[in-house]
């Protein structure tokens, strides 16, 4: 790699990272003050702990994540196994296009129809309060779908489509088949959307701001209210835990998909031999 080349990825680099290394440094620091660095001390990640309301929308917050995220990869890995063995294009470019329409749609327009939606529903079944954790899950399982599909389908497309039957052929039944021989083939692209249904759950504002109601808080929209005051430095402190769970997750996977792919390869290797 050329010299330019590597000044211009670190400044890319930089220009991402540089607000968060920030954050992290300031959250360790004794003062509430945001441009002078006083003493290094764990005072905020202390009052972090101590703060009922923000440990709750945390808790909230994980729940959620947890459960849309569950729901989500659930239901899209059935969705994707359906729309790779469908034998009509058109048909199949059809769903996929109007499965792409939530990730297109701007959230605000996504938030606001679905809130609307919600009220109709609630409205026809005499309920009021119809606002609160279900609708909010059912809000993140829609949005979360279509990432789970396009991380599924491109396994299954490179799974060969006679194992399955091969299977069958030594005595298995076409479910047992799909559990034994063509999940472990996907299981990369099914923990892919996995990952990413709990990333954008976990971060998702706008969604969430229309969908909740006023039982149901998530930490997003925990801050947001944060905001109209001024935010503390214990913020700083959630979002570095954040961060760092974060990052030591999508190392972990990275490297048991690094080692799912060796052994893979040390396999496809003694089979050639």
């Amino acid at each position: 790699m050329k010299a330019p080349s590597k000044i211009y990825t670190f400044l890319i680099l930089l220009f991402l990272y540089a607000p968060i290394l920030i954050m992290i440094f300031f959250s360790f620091n004794s003062s509430n003050s945001t441009g002078l660095f006083e003493n290094f001390s764990l005072r905020w990640y202390t009052v972090l702990f101590q703060n009922k309301n923000i440990m709750q929308a945390f808790s909230n917050t994980i729940i959620l994540a947890v459960s849309s995220s569950v729901i989500a990869t659930i239901i899209g890995t059935a969705a994707a196994v359906g729309v790779d063995r469908w034998k009509k294009s058109w048909l199949r470019s059809g769903v996929m296009g109007v499965t792409n329409i939530p990730m297109m749609n701007p959230e605000i327009v996504t938030g606001v129809s679905m809130m609307l939606l919600f009220v109709f529903m609630g409205k026809l079944v005499g309920s009021e309060g119809v606002l609160g954790f279900g609708t909010i899950l059912i809000a993140h399982v829609t949005f979360n779908l279509p990432y789970v599909i396009l991380s599924v389908l491109p396994k299954l497309r490179q799974t060969d489509v006679h194992l399955a039957e091969a299977a069958q052929d030594l005595g298995c039944t076409p479910v047992k088949a799909f559990f034994k021989v063509v999940l472990p083939s996907i299981t990369t692209g099914i923990v892919t959307g996995l990952i990413m249904s709990f990333t954008l759950s976990l971060d998702d504002f706008i969604i969430s701001y229309f969908t909740t109601g006023p039982g149901f808080q998530t930490l997003p929209i925990a801050i947001f209210s944060m905001t109209k005051k001024r935010v503390k430095p214990d913020m700083y402190a959630l979002s570095t835990l954040i961060f760092v769970s974060i990052l030591v997750l999508l190392i972990l996977v990275n490297i048991a998909q690094s080692r799912g792919d060796a052994k893979k390869n040390s396999k496809s290797v003694k089979g050639d031999a």
